[in-house]
């Protein structure tokens, strides 16, 4: 079972998921990818392998020797909705010469100066897109990385304790670990394999949350608007002026947060804002969250009518101060990789994982890398000779937790 051929067989399946659903699943696809998953996990004996009525897939490598924890492995299925996911045509690149990369006739180019990690992958296999759709890399080399090492778990028959396998939908809408069976996966801790260039480690995410603002206006006849009319466009720009304009991610990095204008639509009548609030630090994220409620208030007390809502769910919180208390997992993690010849470099997720939430549902789990970059476009590509390193990443810490 070659991590490659594993690879481009996941990614022939389109799996985008889709937030404006309201199901789990959100798109039906992403069933069939898991009941293609389940069907390679029995083939490779884990008697056990099955998806829940909401698309999770489950399974369990027996312990062959007794181990005082159980760890568990967690990848995602779904891909980003927000750029075409169907009929991907991977380009496999051989022997890679460390220059550009066309993306078949799209225009499209990978180039070292762009993106200069790629001089590291010089004399590897890429796998890039052709430049019409994405690669599914995020998260399909993860899964390919899970499922290749416990081929090779079951294989080489070598002592380990009990191993637990988890394949997520929806991870890309923030709703990934909605529906996951913590109990029933029955582990010590995990690892979500989510992660982008080898070596990555990552036990610190944004807290984030989503923010809708609302702006009804008052539509009048133009040639007598005069004192009448409220424009809730006009209304709507007012309140994005009352906003920070470096605290966004065009203009931050590492641990610095932001405020996010991910969508506008409307007219004279009716303006609806989606927003996304990201910080690392629990108080700056709750300022942020404030200062959008405050900024509404201010414009509320300006116009008679109250025109601005703002609604704000929150999505997710840094996982840091739940895997502080557990961390070994760390150290397990970081072994593992120094033992095949890869150093940890932990660095602030600037966006979530399905290990965020399920830490803070009783489940300690850091995340990993999956040797691909580039996620969520069609610039994206992975490294087969790092997804091999990934895979034997997992067999070691398989080996290491006692």
């Amino acid at each position: 079972m070659m991590i490659k051929e594993t690879f481009l067989d996941l990614v022939s399946y389109p799996t985008n998921s889709d937030p404006t659903a309201g199901v789990t699943p959100s798109t039906p696809e992403q069933k069939v990818l898991g009941a293609h998953i389940v069907d390679v996990m029995k083939g490779m004996g884990i008697e056990d392998a099955y998806m829940s009525e909401t698309g999770y897939v489950y399974g369990t490598i027996p312990a062959t020797a007794e181990r005082k924890n159980t760890v568990g492995f967690v990848a995602h299925m779904d891909t980003y909705g927000g750029v075409c996911g169907e009929n991907i045509r991977p380009q496999i690149i051989e022997n890679y010469d460390g220059g550009e990369i066309a993306l078949g006739t799209s225009g499209l180019k990978l180039s070292p100066e762009a993106f200069p990690d790629l001089a590291k992958h010089k004399g590897k296999t890429l796998i890039t897109t052709d430049g019409t759709t994405l690669l599914g890399a995020d998260d399909k080399a993860g899964v390919a990385a899970i499922l290749c090492a416990a081929k090779e778990i079951l294989d080489e028959k070598k002592p380990h304790g009990t191993v637990k396998l988890g394949f997520t939908p929806d991870e890309e809408i923030g709703q990934g670990a909605d529906h996951f069976d913590v109990e029933g996966f029955g582990c010590d801790f995990a690892y979500t394999v989510d992660g982008g260039y080898l070596g990555e480690l990552e036990y610190e995410n944004f807290n984030a949350a989503a923010a809708v603002v609302e702006v009804a206006g008052l539509s009048i006849h133009t040639g007598g608007a005069k004192g009448k009319m409220v424009n809730s466009m006009s209304v709507a720009m007012e309140y994005c002026d009352m906003l920070p304009k470096a605290a966004v991610p065009e203009h931050t990095e590492m641990y610095e947060g932001f405020i996010h204008l991910d969508s506008i639509q409307g007219d004279v009548e009716y303006t609806k804002m989606e927003f996304i609030i990201r910080d690392h630090d629990a108080k700056l994220f709750d300022d942020k969250k404030k200062l959008m409620e405050d900024a509404a208030a201010y414009i509320n007390a300006k116009y008679p009518s109250q025109p601005v809502k703002v609604t704000i769910t929150e999505s997710y919180r840094n996982m840091k101060e739940h895997i502080l208390a557990h961390w070994e997992v760390v150290e397990i993690m970081e072994k593992a990789m120094r033992q095949n010849g890869v150093e940890p470099v932990s660095i602030p997720i600037r966006g979530g994982t399905d290990g965020a939430r399920l830490s803070y549902m009783g489940l300690p789990c850091p995340n990993i890398c999956t040797g691909s970059a580039n996620h969520h476009g069609k610039l994206e590509y992975a490294v087969v000779e790092d997804m091999e390193k990934v895979k034997d990443i997992i067999k070691t810490a398989v080996d290491i937790v006692e």
